[in-house]
């Protein structure tokens, strides 16, 4: 199977578990285990290419003109990661399964852990750096989503909102950082990047550099000063804490570190940088996890320490230190990934996570208890198990750091207190919740849980015994394969033996075993009592506090800003936006002398200046009517944009004729719908008023002409270019060999520019639910205005005309639409099929279709809109978009760029030969969201005349307008 169907296929998964049943825990549980295992297993089977040296590579076109494409590449470090990261999210799965309730929703739950296993395997397996960030944000995305999943909890919502907007920010230093690295390197590509580093730590933007990927790797492993988020998070479901605080989510940071180390590490600016961060964080984590009564932050804070001591083994500029640093991101993930579900057992079967109320559950959990001390072991360092090594890995490092005296003594010294700190919250873990005296009051009486719910637990702790005793065959080749890559040549000799002598490593951790239990002994009661309080000394530095602080103020800031420089009337911000904008280009036009061309001027056509003539007057028209009767200015509107359409195909741009023509009909239609909503005009009486608005009429129209000046200025000098000073000769020489089509601009908008054509839609879908979004909680205000006394009589003498009078109004006009109607979907099918050879295509078809449908709504009232629920608005526009994305991924399919179309000439039995492109069906995708789009604002107006109708003296505020 070939690796990037793999890398996939988490993602697939994730649709699959979205569309089963939401309640159905058993089919959502195993259709993600088997995604997990499916994946798995297949990078699994590349060990013994991966141990051999050899890089697994495969690559996809996307943007091989700016050196971007999708390349997944393994070596022994992504290998490992990823099965780190898929054999974990298979044990999550089924722990997840027994740990959810049924009132839960599983089917997000399931795709959403799927989507993030597929992010953070995208991460790891990345062979292109802008790849990877692109990677990076979408795990800070579905991380967010993760850990407020459930959302009807304030601190769910307040840890996700926090960590998203932590690690994102991070995420976009991250993107800085890449793309100045890989300007150095002068590629994206991680395999000559990786190649680069002496001349990226020799060019000036090393430090630059250096700075913006450590602010990303720091914020997503939660270093200091970063560290506050992670505990925040623990408002996830347990499952999720368990995944992404062992294996993926703040691993990713660290990995970052270990994948770029033979490129930016060996400066004294990483050492003091990377070492100092990780120093801060490891006694910070260590010291604030012991003073924690809830058992989840006990283990984010303890991560945290972790986290510090990997970062600052990478921060050594040593290779024997980088090989640590790998080894321990294997065991911290297999004794962590157990504690969290130990926790999630014991809050499960016992309701609460609170330290102080837990006493003495050995007795009512054994198996359970049993497991979580081994686990509690292995966090602590205790000899015969898998923290032990590297740990005393760890130890030995520091005793060869060289530099200053503070650097050869202090680094020891903050190990081995680290080493105290750990032990002391690793028993705090163990012996208060599980020895004492029986639990008294507790939500639920403790017991164990389901023989399933504690099988991944099981295998876990059975991993950390089995590297423990045995480490030089269980671990010793994977180890050896992760770490090559990172030290980016020959393995530094080492040594994975339980014994090594009486050495310093050995006695530093002694002290710390000895050291932490002395001080659990002497202290654990003012431990459980001071951490109502928090912990001394740092208290009052409680991040999340700084962190709402400065959000709260950024947001008083912001609405101070906004107050100040912004209005309600739409009328100042028109000439805000055009006054930036003539500032704008005034200020281009300087920097850039606008000149005129040397092409060939036409002669003037008397019948093209007549044609001119008539729009300038309905625009001047339209501006002067519109202080008068609204109605009026919008018709002449519309006359001069009937003008620009002539004046396309005048200029031989049928394309662009017809889809003028069609938005404009759309628009004025719409406009004609929201005039009922605009406030009624005032009369002026106060003299300061009408001085005021005569003032403002002038300014305007001043503005005006200097804007349409320099826009007629602007056009001017682009249609007396010579055509080889554009790119046009390019679109109009490979429109037909290249694109498969004789209309370049149909060719240009779904082969050359599909791309962009995607984005477009894809913002035209999103205005149209925000449009409906909008208007359907709208409420127009009442009319303020009085009438006069005869007025009023009037109104209130004379029968309300109901939705039956009006439709009976407009019959025979409504018959004609609807003959209408099926010729208007006959010419669009027209314009379609031919779209790519002639003036056409997706987008003026499905104005057409529209348009028909719009002229029925108009004639036959908000009641047809209603009653036709067969439209689905919402699912054309879904459908657009999935077709127009899936014939991009088509392409990908064959090996070709995103996009790519492809031309087959079908002969069928009557029809004879058809000229199909692949872009027929992106071009489907075009006519779907704009017919969708149309069709869900029309509903949203429909929505809002149906209220008005219904309102009780609906009909005399109609009367009115």
């Amino acid at each position: 199977m070939p690796v990037l169907l793999v890398v996939l296929l988490p993602f697939a998964g994730a649709v699959v578990a979205a569309l089963l049943p939401t309640r159905a825990r058993n089919a959502e549980s195993a259709l993600a285990g088997l995604v997990a295992l499916g994946t798995a297993i297949p990078l699994g089977l590349l060990f013994p290419r991966i141990s051999a040296g050899e890089v697994v590579t495969e690559r996809l076109a996307w943007l091989p003109s700016v050196g971007v494409d999708i390349v997944v590449r393994i070596d022994g470090l992504a290998w490992m990661f990823a099965m780190l990261v898929t054999v974990i999210g298979a044990l999550v799965v089924l722990y997840a399964r027994y740990y959810l309730s049924e009132d839960d929703p599983a089917a997000r739950f399931y795709s959403l852990l799927l989507a993030f296993m597929g992010a953070m395997l995208g991460v790891v397996v990345s062979g292109n750096l802008v790849q990877l960030v692109l990677c990076w944000e979408l795990t800070s995305l579905f991380s967010f989503l993760l850990i407020g999943y459930w959302y009807h909890r304030r601190d769910a919502r307040r840890g996700a909102r926090m960590a998203f907007t932590v690690t994102a920010g991070g995420g976009l230093a991250l993107l800085a950082g890449v793309l100045l690295l890989g300007h150095i390197a002068g590629t994206y590509e991680l395999d000559q990047v990786l190649q680069a580093g002496t001349r990226v730590r020799a060019h000036p933007l090393y430090p630059l550099v250096l700075v913006l990927v450590l602010l990303g790797a720091f914020t997503k492993s939660a270093q200091f000063p970063f560290h506050f988020w992670l505990p925040r998070a623990m408002a996830a479901p347990t499952p999720v804490s368990a995944f992404l605080h062992s294996a993926t989510l703040v691993k990713a940071g660290v990995f970052l570190l270990a994948r770029l180390w033979p490129v930016l590490s060996g400066s004294d600016e990483w050492f003091w940088l990377v070492g100092g961060a990780g120093a801060c964080t490891l006694l910070l984590g260590a010291y604030l996890a012991m003073f924690q009564n809830d058992l989840k932050a006990l283990l984010a804070y303890s991560t945290i320490s972790h986290l510090g001591l990997i970062t600052l083994l990478l921060g050594l500029n040593s290779t024997l230190a980088a090989v640590a640093a790998v080894f321990h991101m294997m065991n911290h993930a297999t004794f962590k990934a157990s504690l969290f579900m130990s926790v999630g057992i014991i809050d499960h079967e016992t309701g609460t996570r609170d330290m102080r109320r837990l006493d003495g559950l050995f007795r009512f959990m054994p198996l359970t208890g049993t497991l979580a001390m081994v686990a509690c072991a292995a966090m602590a360092g205790v000899p015969l198990l898998n923290g032990f090594l590297s740990k005393e890995m760890f130890f030995a490092e520091t005793l060869f750091a060289s530099g200053n005296t503070w650097i050869e003594y202090g680094l020891p010294a903050v190990a081995t207190i680290y080493g105290v700190f750990g032990v002391v919250y690793s028993l705090r873990f163990g012996h208060d919740v599980f020895f004492g005296p029986p639990p008294q009051g507790l939500p639920h009486p403790p017991h164990e849980p389901r023989r399933w719910m504690r099988v991944p637990i099981e295998l876990l702790v059975l991993a950390c015994v089995v590297v423990g005793v045995a480490p030089n065959i269980a671990i010793g080749p994977v180890l050896a394969t992760a770490a090559r890559p990172v030290v980016g040549g020959a393995l530094p000799s080492y040594n994975l033996a339980v014994w090594h002598g009486f050495t310093t490593p050995f006695a530093m951790s002694l002290v710390a075993i000895v050291g932490g239990l002395v001080v659990y002994l002497r202290a654990a009661n003012w431990f459980k009592a001071r951490g109502r309080r928090g912990a001394p000394l740092v208290a009052r530095l409680d991040g999340q506090r700084l962190f709402e602080n400065g959000l709260a103020r950024t947001n008083l800031a912001a609405r101070r800003l906004l107050r100040a420089a912004s209005t309600r009337r739409l009328q100042v911000q028109m000439l805000a936006l055009l006054l930036v904008a003539s500032a704008a280009g005034l200020g281009s036009a300087l920097v850039v002398p606008l000149g005129w061309g040397d092409r060939a001027r036409v002669p003037a056509s008397p019948d093209f200046i007549l044609l001119w003539a008539g729009g300038a007057a309905c625009a001047i028209g339209a501006a002067y009517l519109a202080k008068f009767h609204r109605l009026q200015a919008l018709i002449l509107l519309g006359v001069v944009g009937l003008m620009v359409s002539l004046t396309f195909a005048w200029f031989s741009a049928p394309d662009l004729a017809l889809t003028q023509l069609g938005v404009e009909t759309v628009t004025t239609v719409l406009f004609l719908l929201g005039l009922r909503w605009l406030p009624r005009r005032v009369v002026q009486d106060d003299p300061r008023d009408a001085r005021s608005a005569w003032w403002r009429r002038r300014r305007d129209f001043v503005l005006s002409v200097l804007a349409g000046t320099g826009l007629a200025a602007l056009s001017y000098a682009m249609l007396t270019r010579s055509a080889p000073q554009s790119i046009s000769p390019f679109f109009l020489a490979n429109a037909l060999p290249v694109g498969g089509g004789t209309n370049v601009v149909n060719v240009m908008l779904v082969d050359f520019r599909a791309f962009d054509t995607l984005g477009e839609i894809t913002v035209l879908g999103a205005v149209a639910l925000t449009v409906y979004a909008l208007l359907r909680r709208f409420r127009p205000p009442r009319e303020t205005v009085e009438r006069p006394p005869q007025q009023r009589l009037r109104a209130a003498a004379a029968p309300a005309e109901t939705a039956e009078d009006a439709r009976g109004h407009l019959l025979v006009p409504a018959v004609l639409v609807r003959l209408l109607l099926p010729a208007a979907c006959l010419l669009a099918l027209h314009l379609f099929m031919r779209g790519h050879n002639e003036p056409g295509g997706g987008f003026i078809a499905g104005l057409v279709v529209a348009i028909a449908l719009v002229t029925q709504y108009m004639v036959s009232g908000t009641q047809w809109v209603e009653a036709r629920t067969d439209l689905q608005p919402t699912r054309w526009i879904a459908a657009g978009l999935l077709l127009a994305l899936a014939t991009g991924l088509g392409s990908l399919a064959f090996g070709y760029p995103f996009l790519t179309t492809h031309t087959a000439h079908v002969t069928l039995p009557v029809l004879g030969e058809l000229h199909l492109p692949s872009a027929f069906f992106f071009d489907l995708g075009v006519f779907g969201v704009v017919l969708g789009s149309t069709l869900l604002m029309l509903v949203a107006i429909a929505h809002q005349s149906l209220r008005a109708q219904r309102r009780p003296g609906a009909a005399a505020h109609e009367g009115d307008n």
